[in-house]
């Protein structure tokens, strides 16, 4: 492919050029010559286009010309990299370069690997760009610079010539050309739409622009800057656009999640994993009691109950239980569905007769519980009657077992026995857990079902009343509603019998600052004022209770009074729990979810938005007229 013998118009000592030898001629007056003359005097074999090699350092490379040597000629060749804010053939750059003595100085980055490949650009190059085309009489000392450049190639890349062997020197460009940025989006590169893998050290560059590299992405350290790459697929990247943890290729070949293991790399319910949802291994749980007492009209909105405006943050788990529920138990979860939005899915939901429970998880985490099971407990004699009973819900979130317990307990105000004895056949008949293993067998008994979970709520209706005639009640309430309540607690059945240790054994309740539940007149804020007059009463209530000192923290406990559609007013607690890593070696639940529960919530949701706005939009477009 290159030259075999240098033309005889070139020859020491022999043609056009007598007296004088090559190498005191110019680069100038050869360039003086037409092409048909040239033509003439030159024996020229076809050229194949090699590669250039790279260029000779006579010193030892800076840094930065370490970095810029591996830049090789753009596959387009239609860029002008002396100006980076418009685009012309290389030929323009050459012909610039060729006509200038040669600068000695500090060499920039262009200088060193631009300057070559447009000395060895094909001679048509000029021809099929349009920009070489508008330059006028520029254009045609390029197409000159091209065809001498092309027949020099081979001079260029070190091929000697016959006898004495000369060799051209260098052409340097008449003034350094400017500097490239050192950023793989600037705009020459960007006009190209590629990048090559070998134009650039990028394990250089991110470190010196990132000061270090994160441990998981891959070799190529490649940052893009919102550029497209053509060769997405062969370069390994980690998005710069999501907050999504990377994962290597070799996690995802060596990941299993049968590693029995609580700190194996990669196990699903382990300490890594466990980390990363949460570093503090803490979640927030949102648990709910409220009696319907069976009202099939339901609450407007229910926001003011499920996302109080006292946190900031919405929980990570939503357990709510249900008395005397609606009729339509599918049309309160879709409500449940519809306020909590599409953050959070329904995990599991089961009823006891009028007894509901439902638990709504975010959807992010429903890939670490266990199988949910479930067991009720009628605590009526007759059992066809299921309005007095509990229901119970368990599930393992990573190593934590969970235990949601809602009862309604037997009514009246002197039955505190009979309560007592509904606890009692609960904590024993209750059958949990069925398949997924106890977290700590050795601490569990037979005889207690809540012996055998880590963490334990229990919430409901247990009908414990005030131990105070109404008008003490009334009195003590209308004097100082916050001093008022601490007086009532002293009068509260449930408070005394836990003291005595009686009933709800290791179990806790939060500080009481709400004022009673129970009994109010249906839409209205004054308690019973009918013939029977009942009494004021914390009936609802929520404990709870944990294998491990200090791993349930109560951030909130209160009522919500906004709702009003049944005789009590429902109460919920905001709770703190630790969470520990476990084993994968329970049956997981594998994300399964009410799917088409999710879909008809989203749906009313989005209704429900734009009716709002139709509203909004008409009351503003209305006017009213008035006439003096």
């Amino acid at each position: 492919g290159a030259l075999t013998e240098p033309p005889p118009l070139l020859r020491p000592g022999r043609g056009a050029l007598p007296g004088r030898s090559w190498r005191d001629t110019s680069l100038n007056e050869t360039l003086k010559l037409l092409p048909d003359e040239l033509k003439a005097n030159m024996k020229i074999k076809s050229v194949t286009p090699r590669p250039p090699r790279k260029p000779r350092l006579e010193r030892a490379a800076s840094l930065d010309e370490k970095n810029w040597r591996r830049w090789r000629r753009f596959r387009t060749s239609q860029e002008s990299l002396t100006d980076p804010n418009e685009t012309s053939s290389s030929n323009g750059s050459l012909q610039e370069a060729s006509l200038s003595p040669p600068v000695r100085g500090r060499a920039t980055p262009c200088s060193q690997c631009c300057e070559p490949n447009s000395l060895h650009s094909s001679p048509d190059a000029s021809e099929a760009s349009p920009m070489g085309k508008s330059r006028g009489s520029t254009s045609d000392l390029g197409k000159r610079a091209s065809e001498i450049s092309s027949a020099f190639g081979g001079l260029l890349r070190g091929k000697a010539f016959a006898g004495s062997k000369p060799r051209l020197s260098q052409i340097m460009p008449a003034r350094p050309l400017p500097p490239m940025e050192l950023n793989v989006a600037s705009h020459t590169l960007r006009t190209a739409n590629r990048i090559d893998s070998d134009f650039m050290d990028y394990r250089h560059y991110s470190q010196h622009k990132f000061g270090r590299v994160s441990s998981s992405l891959s070799d190529t350290r490649l940052h893009g800057n919102g550029m497209v790459y053509d060769n997405c697929s062969t370069d390994s990247m980690k998005s710069t656009f999501s907050l999504l943890t990377p994962i290597r290729s070799k996690d995802v070949r060596s990941r299993s999640y049968l590693e029995g293991s609580l700190l194996a790399n990669g196990a699903l319910l382990g300490a890594e994993e466990l980390s990363r949802y949460f570093p503090d291994r803490n979640i927030g749980i949102f648990v709910a009691t409220w009696n319907m007492q069976g009202q099939k009209e339901l609450p407007l909105n229910l926001d003011d109950f499920l996302l109080p405006t006292d946190p900031d943050y919405a929980q990570d788990l939503y357990v709510i239980g249900v008395q005397e529920g609606c009729p339509d138990r599918r049309e309160w979860e879709i409500r449940l569905q519809e306020t909590l939005g599409p953050h959070y899915v329904m995990l599991y939901s089961a009823a006891h007769g009028v007894l509901y429970m439902s638990v709504f998880i975010r959807r992010d985490l429903i890939w670490f519980c266990s199988e949910v099971e479930y067991a009720t407990v009628t605590t009526r004699i007759v059992s066809q009657i299921k309005t007095k009973g509990a229901l119970g819900i368990c599930f393992t979130f990573f190593g934590t077992s969970f235990l949601f317990i809602t009862s309604h307990f037997t009514s009246g105000d002197s039955k505190v026995n009979e309560r007592k004895l509904d606890y009692n056949k609960t904590i024993q008949a209750l059958t949990l857990p069925k398949n997924v293993p106890d977290t700590n067998p050795y601490r569990s008994s037979s005889s207690d079902v809540t012996t055998r979970f880590d963490e334990v709520f229990w919430f409901g209706d247990f009908n414990f009343r005030l131990n105070k005639d109404r008008e003490t009640v009334d009195s003590i309430l209308s004097q100082n509603p916050e001093t008022g309540v601490s007086k009532l607690l002293a009068y509260d059945q449930l408070t005394s019998e836990m003291s005595r240790g009686s009933i709800f054994k290791g179990f806790q309740e939060a500080d009481i600052r709400f004022r009673p539940s129970y009994k109010f007149d249906i839409g209205k804020d004054s308690y019973d004022t009918t013939s029977k007059q009942r009494t004021p009463s914390y009936t609802d209530r929520v404990v709870f209770r944990s294998r491990y000192r200090d791993d349930i923290h109560a951030v909130k406990y209160s009522s919500c009074p906004v709702i009003k559609t049944s005789d009590h007013r429902p109460v919920f607690a905001l709770f703190r729990v630790k969470v520990r890593p476990g084993r994968d070696n329970i049956p997981l639940a594998a994300g399964q979810f009410d799917r088409e529960l999710y879909l008809i919530g989203i749906k009313r949701r989005i209704t429900r938005d734009l009716q709002n706005r139709r509203v909004q939009k008409d009351q503003k477009s209305s006017s009213i007229c008035s006439i003096s």
